[in-house]
C-alpha cells in the first residue's frame, strides 16, 4: 500500500505544481486565447499528464525514503540485516534482476514495499514491526511479493496508467473550466479568474475519480505479486503471511478516513479506493492456485 500511496501523493503533488506554472508562465491563457483548442489542449495535456507521472516515477525511490524514514543497509551488521539482504539476493538472482536497495523503516506496523524507476535500480523496505512479528518463512514470503512487484515492472506500468488517466483529468477539468467561464459567467475575452478556480476543482475532483482506475489496476497486479511469490517462495508461506496479516488487522477496526486504504480491504464504495484486494480474496485466489 505504500508503494502505490506514495506514488500518487507525489504525482498529485507535481501536477498540481506543473498546472501553477504554465498558468504563471503563460501557456494556458495562450491555449485559450482565441477559442479553446481542443487538439492543442489535449497535447499539453499528455505532455504534462505523462510528465508528472514520469517524474513522480524517477524520484519514486527518493520519495519513499524520505517518507517512510528507511534506512538503507549498506553494511549488513546484525543476523537480521544478513537474512534479510541474503534472502532479497537469492530471490532478485531467480528473477533474473539487480540487487535491490534493502532497507528497514522503523515502525510499528507491520508493511513492506518496493519501489523504484526500473526492475535494475530499485528499492525493498520492511518494517521493523514486520521484522518483530513474523516469522522467517513468512517474512521471506512477504520479501517475495515485492521482489516479484519489480519483476513484473509494475511501477512502470502503474505510471503509464497513471499518465494517461492525468492526461484525460487535466484535459476534461480545463474544459469544464472553460465552459463555465464562458457559459455560466459570460467572459468574452480570453478566460476570467472563473476558468481557473472550475478548472482546478475539476481536476481535484476527476482526479479523485480517476484513482479508482489506479486502485483497479493497483489490485490485480496485487493478485499476480501473491502468485510470484508463491513461486519464489512457497505457497503455504505466502497464505501464511497473508493470515499473519489478518491477525495484525483485522481485529481493531481502521478510523473511517483511513478505511479505503485498510490492508484487509473492505466493501461497498472504500473497496473501489483500495490499492490491495482483501486478504480473504487473497489467500482464496492462492488455494485455488494451481
Amino acid at each position: 500500500m505504500k508503494r502505490i500511496l506514495y506514488f500518487l501523493a507525489t504525482n498529485l503533488a507535481i501536477v498540481f505544481v506543473l498546472s501553477i506554472t504554465m498558468r504563471i508562465l503563460g501557456v494556458e491563457p495562450y491555449l485559450n486565447a482565441n477559442g479553446l483548442n481542443l487538439s492543442s489542449l489535449l497535447v499539453f495535456s499528455a505532455i504534462m499528464g505523462f510528465g508528472g507521472a514520469f517524474i513522480s516515477l524517477a524520484i519514486s525511490k527518493w520519495t519513499a525514503k524520505r517518507m517512510s524514514g528507511a534506512v538503507v543497509i549498506e553494511e549488513p551488521r546484525t543476523p537480521t540485516e544478513i537474512w534479510l539482504v541474503k534472502t532479497v539476493r537469492q530471490q532478485a538472482d531467480a528473477v533474473g534482476i539487480k540487487m535491490p536497495e534493502v532497507a528497514i523503516f522503523d515502525t510499528p506496523e507491520v508493511n513492506a514495499f518496493a519501489t523504484g524507476m526500473t526492475k535494475n535500480s530499485s528499492l525493498v523496505a520492511v518494517s521493523s514491526g514486520l521484522l518483530n512479528a513474523m516469522t522467517r518463512d513468512e517474512a521471506e514470503a512477504v520479501l517475495a511479493h515485492e521482489v516479484s512487484h519489480i519483476a513484473n515492472g509494475d511501477m512502470v506500468t502503474l505510471t503509464l496508467i497513471q499518465g494517461v488517466v492525468n492526461t484525460f483529468v487535466m484535459f476534461l477539468s480545463r474544459v469544464i473550466g472553460y465552459v463555465v467561464d464562458k457559459v455560466v459567467f459570460k467572459t468574452e475575452r480570453g478566460t476570467g479568474p472563473a476558468f481557473f478556480i472550475t478548472m482546478m476543482i475539476a481536476q481535484f475532483v476527476l482526479g479523485i475519480l480517476a484513482s479508482m482506475i489506479v486502485m483497479w489496476f493497483s489490485r490485480q497486479r496485487e493478485f499476480r505479486a501473491d502468485a510470484g511469490a508463491a513461486k519464489l517462495s512457497s505457497k503455504n508461506k505466502i497464505i501464511a503471511a497473508l493470515q499473519r496479516l489478518q491477525a495484525q488487522h483485522e481485529p481493531s477496526a481502521l478510523p473511517e478516513q483511513m478505511a479505503a486504504f485498510g490492508i484487509s480491504g473492505k466493501g461497498g464504495l472504500s473497496k473501489l479506493f483500495a490499492s490491495h484486494p482483501g486478504l480473504d480474496e487473497r489467500i482464496a485466489a492462492l488455494r485455488e492456485a494451481q
